[in-house]
């Protein structure tokens, strides 16, 4: 196993004269200095890096008006809120001032013989607070409808309906966004770094999460994917190809019951897409591991997601989670000081597929000697009779094989 371990030795490299050095290119200078940047997928902070250009069927988010308006920023969110009301009440108050100038109220203002059709509603200004009180039922009592104007009742029953819709529309949507479990995804952390070590025997991928609040996540899971370019044997090009990573779907294990941070183990084998990928050809890949961790909200049962990120640079080989669990006096203290510190440990750099071939082509000579001089001494030996018996026949055939060993 040490001798697996890919020893860190620096080479210095020759150092080249003044007048060749500044002939150099210079990002061949700063070649070994300058980090590699890598474009992501999803953000660490859960956030997807992806922008939709040149969506020519814009109709389509009119036709989910609520989802659009639950998916827009706060600030467009309020404003939105605050223009329907302002235009509803502008809109019917310019009604009322329409009855009211039809009617010839606005002349007779002041004459106790004539019944206008909103009693006290003298001007534009006086029909918009009318248009207020009537959508919002606060009804101060001033400015009344009377029972002569058929017109007047007919508005004041399509502004009853229409505000009511209106309330219930904006409301809800106001309730929905501030109810939202965006911001529960807030206290769910990932690991900063995802580690490949060994565990029980086998090169594992790993990384680490946990819940910072007392409410628990209900039936919470956990998925992860590879986002990886690739191309296919007739030669088409696939970008940023999705493969699922197998954390435990079929043991149950990505089923999580998270009390305390838990660390996500994704065994290597002939099924993992890291099955060949090796520590240098990690280091020089450019692939993104996306972790998706859902459940519902203890508190409000509503679905929760949050999302987390691992690039080439963030998986370290050859590294271990600190624990972050103790016991105390009569309970367990999670420190979450340590909940990103990782370590090192002696950890093959070889590929998974390599080590399982080293492996196996460790054990295999004892077996293959065994079965090979047995064929050769089957093969020389004459015929012999079968016995009659039963028990001659395995007394025969263990001697032959202790003879076999024996001469091994």
């Amino acid at each position: 196993m040490e001798q697996d371990v890919e020893s860190s030795v620096t080479t210095r490299q020759p150092k080249l004269p003044k007048q060749v050095r500044d002939d150099l290119p210079k990002q061949l200078v700063d070649n070994n200095q300058r980090k590699r940047k890598t474009q992501r997928y999803v953000r660490k902070d859960g956030k997807c890096n992806v922008h939709h250009g040149n969506v020519r069927e814009t109709y389509r988010y009119f036709t989910d008006i609520f989802t659009t308006l639950v998916d827009l920023k706060w600030r467009f969110n309020l404003f939105i809120f605050v223009l329907v009301y302002t235009v509803t009440w502008l809109f019917f108050g310019f009604m009322w001032w329409l009855i009211a100038y039809i009617r010839g109220d606005l002349d007779h203002i002041g004459d106790n013989k004539w019944t206008p059709c909103v009693n006290n509603l003298n001007n534009f200004v006086s029909a918009f607070l009318f248009s207020i009180e009537t959508e919002t039922t606060i009804g101060y009592g001033y400015r009344v409808i009377t029972d002569q104007c058929p017109e007047g009742i007919l508005l004041l029953l399509v502004q009853s309906v229409l505000g009511s819709i209106v309330n219930a529309f904006m409301v809800g949507c106001m309730f929905v966004k501030i109810s939202q479990p965006k911001k529960r995804a807030e206290t769910l952390v990932f690991s900063t770094n995802a580690v490949i070590s060994m565990r029980d025997g086998r090169l594992c991928l790993m990384f680490r999460v946990g819940d910072l609040r007392n409410s628990h996540i209900v039936e919470a899971s956990i998925r992860a994917k590879l986002i990886k370019s690739k191309q296919t044997k007739e030669g088409e090009f696939i970008p940023l190809n999705q493969t699922d990573i197998n954390v435990g779907y079929d043991t149950g294990d990505d089923r999580l019951f998270l009390v305390s941070p838990l660390i996500i183990c994704h065994e290597i084998n002939q099924h993992s897409p890291f099955w060949d990928i090796s520590k240098a050809y990690l280091e020089k890949e450019e692939l993104e591991i996306v972790v998706i961790l859902e459940g519902m909200v203890e508190a409000t049962g509503m679905t929760c997601q949050a999302r987390s990120s691992y690039v080439t640079g963030e998986i370290k080989w050859g590294h271990r989670f600190t624990p972050v669990l103790t016991l105390e006096d009569g309970f367990y203290e999670v420190d979450y000081n340590s909940f990103h510190e990782v370590y090192e440990t002696n950890t093959p750099s070889c590929s998974a597929r390599e080590l399982a071939e080293m492996t196996a082509r460790a054990r295999l000579p004892l077996s293959w000697s065994l079965a090979s001089k047995l064929n050769q001494h089957a093969a020389f030996d004459p015929p012999k009779v079968q016995p009659e018996t039963d028990t001659e026949d395995k007394a025969e055939r263990n001697g032959d094989i202790c003879n076999v060993e024996s001469r091994l």
